[in-house]
């Protein structure tokens, strides 16, 4: 059977391809549609069955967030059958799917989880700030590392007092966090790179902002909203943005439950650690991209020509790779 690692992307994945994706009359999608009702929100399978996808409705965090969850374990539900899952690993609020899918929290106590931090993460930062995000390329087209690039945005950075961090590493890009003042200084001021049709740094749409220390008083809250939920060891190895990793035999479900809600809100998850810690370890014969989109297709692609993993160390040859009878990456969406 082949070993396969699975990397669940973070809120803001589902896109106007995944309207109508959801199967209604799915145990999960009945119940998440239960839990909405006692926070007081329209139900998933609502939202899902729309005409057409709307940003301003899709996307509003304490919506995108269930959504991403509930498309993306409904995936690892088909992944369980026909792959070997040796290690778990997630970007950003991802996390939260990967700890359902691992077994580490049963199905309600993640849904609550997932909504409440999404919930939490439309307050303010500040004042009246709800905060903001930019993205910034690192590497080239070809996926080759610029150094001036990072000298540049780490320069732009200790250079502003007005609370932007860098929230979220990518590899190939990094996600800043901040106010909104913070990241329309930040966006002034670094260099401006063309990649493609793309350019950077760009704004995320409607991006609250996370994983930076002005997140703290989310944190307490969450602690406190939360601290009924039942935390176990996972029945797979998960790896977070620190590189750590929580293994089915070494867990302690504390320390599991203490980093989930109390340090990742306030602390830059770096997902290219732990996918780096993931190949390394565990060497998998494939990694699968379940949920919506693909969102993580190009920075995987980019991290293991990054790692040079299996010798690839060039996006012609990972393209290559792809192309033939073994690709490496696997999206369980095309």
């Amino acid at each position: 059977m082949t070993r396969a690692a699975v990397a669940f992307p973070t809120r803001g994945s589902y896109g106007p391809a995944s309207v109508r994706s959801l199967p209604a009359a799915h145990p999960w999608v009945r119940r998440a549609d239960q839990l909405r009702g006692q926070f007081d929100l329209p139900a998933l399978s609502e939202l899902d069955a729309a005409e057409r996808f709307d940003p301003a409705l899709h996307l509003r965090s304490a919506n995108a967030s269930p959504l991403t969850f509930l498309s993306g374990l409904l995936d690892a539900e088909r992944i369980a059958g026909d792959h070997e899952v040796v290690v778990v690993v997630a970007s950003s609020t991802g996390w939260y799917t990967a700890l359902a899918a691992s077994g580490a929290l049963e199905f309600d106590d993640a849904f609550r989880l997932v909504q409440t931090m999404a919930l939490l993460a439309e307050e303010p930062i500040a004042d009246d700030d709800a905060g903001a995000q930019l993205i910034y390329a690192l590497t080239d087209a070809e996926w080759r590392p610029d150094p001036a690039r990072t000298s540049a945005l780490e320069a732009v950075l200790a250079r502003q007092t007005d609370g932007v961090h860098r929230s979220l590493e990518l590899g190939a890009f990094s996600v800043l966090s901040g106010t909104d003042g913070g990241i329309a200084g930040v966006a002034a001021n670094l260099p401006s790179v063309e990649i493609g049709s793309r350019s950077f740094p760009f704004r995320a749409a409607m991006q609250e902002a996370w994983h930076l220390p002005l997140r703290a008083d989310a944190a307490k809250r969450a602690a406190e909203q939360l601290a009924d939920l039942a935390w176990s060891a996972p029945n797979v190895t998960l790896v977070d943005g620190r590189g750590v990793r929580f293994t089915p035999w070494s867990t302690d479900p504390v320390e599991l439950a203490n980093h989930t809600i109390q340090e990742q809100p306030t602390c830059t998850y770096d997902f290219a650690r732990s996918l780096q810690v993931a190949l390394r370890e565990y060497a998998p014969d494939v990694i699968l991209l379940p949920g919506p989109g693909a969102s993580l297709g190009e920075v995987c692609a980019q991290l293991i020509v990054a790692e040079g993993y299996r010798g690839i160390r060039t996006r012609a040859e990972l393209e290559a790779a792809q192309a033939g009878q073994a690709p490496i990456l696997l999206s369980m969406r095309r």
